[in-house]
């Protein structure tokens, strides 16, 4: 079958999908007169559950100086000890065992799972559901990631999308690539992303047993699947050095997988096309979806947060997406809401950048 028709088959045949599309004076009917499955895309009309991630444009940063930096130099050291070792990590690369490459890029591809399907898209966005093993699939790959729990990652990045470029986004891109990359997990935060935080209505991510439990018990759970179990598999069970397996397997593993994140915070709020919104930061970035495994689409996303695939194009670069449509396929993920392209093309006539290329 070829590969467009499979993507049909998976993406609407054994799951519903919500369109997410104009205002109802544009809603066609169809020939039977029914009207498609459909939550409003006016910003008004978008139901609460959605609303703290989308952006405030009225919000404004206050007058006056920023407060000084104050330094986290535990977080500075570490840092800087885990880039260290995973940069010796390449220099051993070519001595290693195929099964630790494959190993290395095993565990990429999983704990990146857990930050973009999982911390990103299921639990910060809500734009689809999943069934318990999902979700326990998701939690435990976004724990070997370790970029904070899903609690925290999830507020911070809500917080983002709503003041998105001010003081009160965690990693304002407008301090620079730096800052907006690494810098701003090296400093406290400013008052006024503990403010905002300190606003939204975070009762769902409360209310998972799952995430709760993550955060009670997440310093030994990233010490066991970040560190010692991806060091422990390959000098194990087919015998790798333990250098190999402690510099190549876990911490080179460990800062790619960051890098990638960190790259959707700053090159893709830089660099790049902006076809749907141009009144925004946030660019196209492809070379940014090949290693954040589909989350490059970056204007495409702030423009629409609650499109679960973050992109027009589901699986064009988008691996994330391919992995949702085949949980939907055997029934763990459900509800995927999507823009219609209705929608999509009368955001792009009024604010994109000229750009757009539909395909």
């Amino acid at each position: 079958m070829p590969a467009h028709l499979l993507q049909e088959e998976i993406s609407s045949s054994y799951t519903t999908t919500t369109t997410i599309t104009a205002p109802p004076s544009r809603i066609l009917q169809n020939g039977e007169g029914k009207l498609e499955k459909t939550l409003l895309h006016l910003e008004e009309d978008i139901g609460p559950e959605l609303k703290d991630d989308i952006y405030d444009p009225s919000y404004k940063d206050k007058e006056g100086p920023r407060p000084k930096l104050e330094y986290v130099w535990r977080n500075i050291i570490l840092m800087f000890l885990l880039h260290l070792g995973g940069l010796y990590g390449i220099l051993l690369i070519p001595t290693c065992q195929v099964y630790t490459w494959l190993w290395v890029v095993s565990c990429y591809g999983f704990s990146a799972l857990g930050i973009t399907a999982g911390a990103h898209r299921l639990w910060s966005h809500r734009s689809y559901k999943a069934r318990l093993p999902l979700r326990l699939f998701l939690i435990i790959a976004n724990t070997m990631a370790f970029q904070n729990d899903v609690y925290e990652w999830s507020r911070d990045h809500r917080v983002h999308h709503k003041f998105s470029e001010t003081d009160a986004d965690p990693h304002n891109a407008r301090r620079g690539f730096f800052f907006s990359h690494v810098g701003w997990l090296l400093v406290r935060k400013h008052p006024d992303v503990k403010e905002k935080g300190g606003l939204l209505d975070l009762s769902d991510l409360k209310a998972e047993k799952l995430v709760m439990f993550q955060r009670r018990y997440y310093k030994p759970g990233i010490l066991l699947l970040c560190f010692i179990l991806p060091t422990l598999v390959p000098w194990y069970f087919w015998g790798e050095t333990f250098q190999h397996s402690l510099y190549v397997a876990t911490f080179l593993r460990y800062i790619l997988v960051l890098n990638a994140t960190w790259l959707v915070n700053s090159a893709a709020h830089l660099y790049g096309y902006r076809p749907y919104d141009k009144t925004i930061n946030p660019r196209e970035n492809i070379l940014v979806s090949l290693g954040a495994v589909g989350e490059g689409f970056h204007n495409y996303h702030h423009t629409f947060p609650y499109d679960y695939s973050t992109s027009e194009y589901r699986w064009h670069l988008n691996l994330t997406t391919l992995f949702i449509d085949c949980m939907a396929a055997i029934g763990l993920a459900y509800d995927r809401k999507k823009v219609s392209k209705a929608a999509i093309l009368a955001r792009v006539k009024r604010t994109g950048d000229g750009s757009y290329k539909s395909g």
